[in-house]
């Protein structure tokens, strides 16, 4: 998972689906209150970090991306991530960080998120900051609502805006299909268009706790559910026409991930899940699929 060498660090920084999703309310501050369950996959970024000099004069930040269309400077979270402890903690250095995106971007998967929590434990090894999970996590709060997860790595009830945290049993052994669509979605214009106080459903995300605990495949997969489709599902059909495949050929159910436009499937059967990847990779309805497994801390 990670390896650290004097000046050198390395981490995989994982993606996550929610489970389930439920905002209950609109904050006087514009965020949401929500409850979800967050659950890791086994796809991930890789990071390397590199400290080519300390103490220096002035503060330099290189990050190199293997994709295009990835920010390399301060719009990047990664990036912050280094520039809010260095500030913080007045380090003057050069670090080069080196980041593989395997994670879809502007997919609901936190991809950005993971790669900040991962930046972040890695300046606080590689400048013996000392932080506990539990400081970081209020640094990582700062920069978005999924780092906190991201630096908790494993599977949790997340509360508040995201940053209250409860760890829970994950998802038993399961192969997952994911899907993303040839469409990118902007977090805050669906949360800006989600009417929360007037939904009338919402996920049973205490009985996905117990579905989870006693590793009830068919129970969990009845509870999937996720309230910002009510959003973005009318603004890209094709999420509906994603979920519709996946259980049509043998997932247990089909949701939506975070804010979209990712949708992900539960599958018992190995050959199934083969079948419904091809099937959307025939029907070219989702450039990037992956069949993975869940990771549990």
């Amino acid at each position: 998972m990670e390896q650290t060498i004097n000046n050198y660090f390395s981490i995989k920084a994982y993606a996550k689906v929610n489970l389930a999703l439920d905002v209950l309310r609109r904050r006087p501050d514009g965020y949401h209150d929500v409850k979800m369950i967050m659950q890791n996959l086994d796809i991930y970024d890789e990071l390397e970090f590199e400290v080519l000099a300390r103490d220096t004069e002035d503060t330099q930040i290189t990050l190199i991306v293997n994709k295009e269309g990835i920010p390399t400077d301060d719009r990047n979270l990664a990036y912050k991530a280094i520039a809010i402890l260095f500030e913080a903690f007045n380090i003057k250095s050069h670090i080069a960080v080196n980041l593989i995106k395997n994670i879809p971007a502007e997919a609901g998967m936190a991809g950005g998120s993971t790669d900040c929590a991962a930046a972040l434990k890695a300046v606080n090894v590689l400048y013996n900051l000392g932080l506990t999970t539990d400081e970081l996590m209020k640094y990582g709060v700062k920069l978005g609502a999924d780092v906190p997860y991201c630096i908790l790595g494993r599977t949790a009830i997340s509360e508040g805006i995201g940053e209250v945290l409860t760890p829970i049993k994950g998802l038993p052994p399961v192969h997952v299909l994911v899907a993303k669509p040839p469409v990118n979605v902007s977090t805050k214009e669906i949360y800006t268009n989600l009417k929360a106080n007037e939904l009338k459903k919402h996920p049973d995300v205490d009985g996905m706790v117990e579905a989870l605990e006693s590793e009830n495949l068919n129970a969990i997969a009845a509870r999937m559910e996720n309230v910002l489709e009510t959003v973005t599902v009318d603004m890209h059909p094709e999420i509906e026409e994603l979920k519709s495949l996946m259980k049509e050929h043998g997932a247990l159910n089909a949701i939506m991930s975070g804010s979209g436009p990712t949708v992900f499937g539960l599958f018992e059967d190995k050959d199934k899940v083969w079948e419904a990847a091809m099937m959307i990779s025939d029907q070219e309805l989702a450039p990037e699929v992956f069949i993975t497994r869940p990771v549990n801390g």
